[in-house]
């Protein structure tokens, strides 16, 4: 019998046993959303000087607090029920709790899914500032493979808010639409029939809903799958440079990040994005500071205001995120918390969030490798949490 190899003693399985048919599931996405690179062809987006992450910031007495009022749970508790691989908690610019599962490394990139949505979104603000992209352009105009598309009149702004008219059906275990679009951006094995597209192929294949653009907030990630490709033209540069010039430098990120690419390299804007759990929370920190990091002037405090109160209370009511955030708004691939809050947050599916509230500025980051895409049961605890740490601590 073959001795078990280290990377079997440490995850509980062989490597040769993950594969693109299952490395979103449990056990395998305890290590694969940590390792993405190596499953999806992946580029880089390069930071200006890497640097190790400062020490490990414990905070036992904070772990051990009631997950919210009254619970027996504690904050730790709650962590490792969620399938949460890492939490980071700031104030006022400074850590002051962090936890990791068990034979998570601190220092590895993690799979971020749709908060990558958050940062396309940033990326697309600066070029806006810049004068180099108008959100009322149509997309036609700036894609012209899109024009016989449902893309061909829908403006940028529609795709930022979601607010796209598409035919397509966003549900994460379809053996149809999602799962040709999964083909598409190399995440699923190819069909075997010869017939897979790549990204901008299937984007422009995709149709028009009844109903005009620009009405119910209607959350599709092909949606974000475009800006990517927009903001590539309207810059003339690949969007992994773009970010790393734009954002991921000027923030002083201590690691490179990742995005994962089709066959002909388009990004996965809408999800693709691997970075180390304490970048992200600096970038919620930078958000949180009006826009600057290290000096440096990153976002407008204009684009800040409007992503925080540009979003329409009604048209969320009435789309279909609704039960997410029962008083929440969207603007610009962000969700803003809403009633009496100021907070705002970026998320994406298997339990990844970036919590931030600028009236305690208060940062959190919480990455998970859920077996589970999407599950209400364990997302609304987890934003409980973070709304009462974020009040109290």
């Amino acid at each position: 019998m073959a001795k078990a190899t280290k990377f079997e003693e440490m995850n509980g399985f062989p490597r040769e046993t993950i594969s693109l048919a299952n490395w979103r599931t449990r056990p395998y996405s305890f290590w694969s959303f940590r390792n993405v690179a190596e499953m999806v062809r992946s580029a880089r987006i390069h930071t200006a000087h890497p640097a190790p992450l400062p020490a490990a910031v414990e905070n036992p007495d904070l772990l051990a607090r009631p997950a919210a009022a009254g619970a027996r749970t504690t904050v730790a508790e709650l962590l490792a029920q969620s399938q949460a691989d890492s939490f980071l908690l700031s104030k006022n610019g400074r850590i002051i709790a962090e936890w990791h599962a068990e034979n998570v490394d601190r220092s590895d990139p993690h799979l971020i899914f749709s908060i990558s949505k958050s940062i396309t979104a940033l990326i697309a603000g600066i070029l806006q500032d810049q004068g180099l992209l108008d959100p009322e352009t149509p997309v036609g105009d700036l894609v012209p493979e899109a024009r016989n598309s449902a893309y061909a009149d829908a403006t940028v702004q529609h795709l930022l808010d979601m607010r796209v008219s598409l035919d397509f059906d966003e549900s994460y275990l379809s053996e149809e639409d999602y799962a040709r679009y999964r083909r598409a951006m190399s995440w699923n094995p190819p069909s075997g029939k010869g017939e897979d597209e790549a990204m901008l192929s299937f984007l422009c294949s995709l149709k028009k809903a009844e109903g005009p653009h620009g009405t119910d907030h209607c959350y599709l990630s092909p949606n974000s799958d475009m800006l990517g490709i927009v903001l590539e033209r309207v810059s003339g540069e690949r969007f992994p440079d773009l970010c790393s010039r734009l954002l991921w430098q000027p923030l002083g990120a201590s690691a490179d990040a990742f995005i994962t690419v089709d066959p002909e390299g388009a990004p996965r804007t809408a999800g693709g994005v691997s970075c180390r759990p304490h970048d992200l929370l600096a970038l919620g920190q930078m958000l949180i500071d009006g826009g600057c990091a290290n000096g440096n002037r990153i976002v407008s405090q204009r684009w800040i205001a409007d992503m925080q109160t540009g979003g329409d209370e009604d048209v969320w009511a009435r789309g279909t995120q609704a039960d997410f955030l029962a008083t929440g708004r969207y603007r610009n691939n962000w969700y803003q918390v809403g009633a009496k809050s100021n907070a705002f947050l970026a998320a994406g599916i298997h339990g990844q969030f970036l919590y931030c509230d600028p009236d305690t500025s208060t940062a959190i980051v919480c990455t998970s490798s859920q077996h589970e895409p999407q599950t209400d049961t364990i997302d609304q605890p987890l934003l409980a949490m973070f709304a009462r740490l974020s009040a109290e601590v």
